[in-house]
């Protein structure tokens, strides 16, 4: 899977359903391996809105489908 796919899918907490942003970065460890996406997040209404970058570990990740990944997470 490459990083393009993966910034195409919405991240959902499955703890309320809500959308938490989408995937601008991935963190890579020194063996190679995916440690955490990065999000951007969106809070606010859509006229006042402000940016964030959320961490998500790989541990916070529950499923990657077709279209979501879904994460659990308390924000």
């Amino acid at each position: 899977m490459r990083l393009s796919d993966l910034q195409n899918k919405d991240v959902i907490n499955v703890k309320d359903g809500k959308k938490i942003g989408n995937i601008i970065d991935i963190i890579i460890n020194l063996e190679g391996k995916m440690q955490s996406i990065v999000v951007e997040q969106t809070k606010g209404m859509r006229v006042f809105t402000s940016k964030e970058d959320i961490e998500i570990t790989w541990q916070q990740i529950e499923k990657i489908g077709e279209d979501v990944i879904l994460v659990k997470l308390t924000i």
